[in-house]
């Protein structure tokens, strides 16, 4: 097989992703205005890519209202969409980074800074494995379009505008998963469960929507009988200054069932010692610590993608009203509105109403597709590795897309500093991927 991607693209690759780590693009509302959506540093970023492509000789947009941005190059009314984004997550604790996280640094064979894996180095490896591809003199047979999304960290709002207005891409990928294919994700669904007051409990304890909660703080009435209740079910806790804290083990809600849900752990006590409360009593009663939803549901799977899970990350109990968060990763073939047909009655008993926040409807591509067979032989022709195409209750912009999964760009073993201090990409792992890219869009899109 011949080599397609030399020294020179890797090379180009690199420069362009250091340009690209130089523009701090984290979500930041105090510089929102028109143009620029999502604040300065996005749109700083969006820009700059386009620039690179615009250097490269591909025909680029932008929207106007800043939203997103792509550039494409080839002919035809086909479109192969290569679908990723500009913006990252904060840096957490700038000090704890060995060197500037938006100062791209080289040392030890990898890349270090902010978006290096997520997701500025997998764009950057896919620009350049088609740079590759047109100085090598191959002819597309359709357009290739890279689409740059804004808000991919957030809600999703810049892709949504983009698919209002733009052609829609008769196939894809979106470098910004694992290798080799992830051909379905499950639906992902997030929502707020809400019910009674009480004037007994103040409680307000909140984590985000998609990670199972790690720690319980409780500094209300009747401390020693929550112990005794927590002691009682073997769970832990510590106890503080004014109160204890219920000790779990944080994970990814899409992987809930492997985490230890703290907040669930303190609400099951809380019941024994507050018995009525009809918010504690569906904890206590029907859910327990229950991650994939079967004791309120039964269960919920089926053979594309798995079983439910169900994640609780957060409870509010005051005065008012009591509210909690529920994030659910739902199977590719399971019907969403019937789901929550159930839900909603299930939950009915202890006066809880269901309050929708956020859907990201599933992916599933069949297996047996042109698009992931020809991905999946082109990663074991160039690995040599057997692994089969993957499930994901992860969220990709490839769900947003028609015909559309996500390849790559990590490879299996490589360490993932995804949304961590000292993030970084092994630059032989980023030039291997590069040819994985290369090849696969040759083998899709040349003629």
């Amino acid at each position: 097989m011949d080599q397609i991607v030399t020294k020179k693209q890797q090379d180009e690759a690199v420069e362009a992703l250091k340009r690209l780590i130089s523009k701090a693009s984290v979500y930041d509302e105090s510089t929102i205005k028109n143009g620029q959506p999502f604040g300065k540093g996005i749109n700083d970023a969006l820009k700059e890519v386009l620039k690179i492509c615009d250097e490269l000789g591909f025909r680029t947009f932008r929207d106007p209202a800043g939203n997103y941005g792509y550039a494409e190059v080839g002919t035809g009314d086909k479109i192969f969409g290569i679908i990723g984004h500009m913006d990252e997550v904060p840096v957490g604790d700038k000090a704890a980074w060995t060197t500037d996280p938006f100062t791209a640094d080289i040392r030890d064979g990898r890349i270090y800074g902010r978006g290096s894996q997520d997701d500025k180095g997998p764009s950057m490896a896919a620009l350049f494995a088609v740079k590759a591809l047109i100085d090598q003199g191959y002819e597309f047979n359709c357009r290739i379009r890279f689409i740059f999304g804004t808000d991919e960290e957030n809600l999703w709002r810049g892709i949504a505008v983009y698919n209002q207005f733009e052609d829609q891409i008769d196939m894809g990928i979106a470098p910004d998963a694992e290798f080799p294919v992830i051909y379905a994700e499950k639906g992902l669904q997030q929502a707020y469960l809400v019910g009674e007051g009480s004037d007994d409990l103040d409680i307000s304890i909140k984590a985000a929507f998609n990670a199972v909660p790690d720690s319980a703080p409780y500094n209300g009435p009747k401390v020693d009988e929550v112990k005794a209740a927590l002691d009682k079910f073997g769970f832990e806790y510590e106890n503080t200054a004014d109160g204890i804290n219920v000790i779990g083990k944080t994970v990814h809600a899409m992987n809930a069932p492997q985490g230890t849900n703290a907040i669930l752990r303190l609400a099951m006590a809380l019941d024994e010692v507050f018995p009525g409360n009809k918010t504690l009593d569906f904890i206590g009663e029907v859910f327990k610590e229950d991650a994939t939803g079967t004791n309120l549901l039964g269960k919920v799977a089926d053979e594309q993608s798995g079983q439910l899970t169900f994640n609780i990350s957060s409870l509010e109990i005051n005065a008012k009203e009591s509210r909690m968060q529920i994030d659910m990763r739902i199977p590719v073939t399971v019907d969403r509105d019937n789901l929550l047909v159930d839900l909603k009655a299930k939950v009915a008993p202890f006066n809880l109403q269901y309050e929708e926040f956020d859907y990201l409807a599933p992916l599933y591509v069949p297996t047996d597709s042109k698009l992931v067979t020809t991905l999946m032989s082109t990663y074991k022709d160039l690995t040599g590795d057997n692994t089969q195409p993957q499930i994901s209750s992860g969220a990709t912009y490839a769900r947003t897309m028609n015909n559309c999964v996500a390849f790559g760009a990590m490879l299996p073993g490589v360490e993932d500093t995804m949304h961590q201090v000292n993030e970084n990409w092994e630059l032989d792992k980023m030039f291997k991927a590069m040819d994985i890219y290369a090849e696969a869009i040759r083998r899709l899109c040349t003629k």
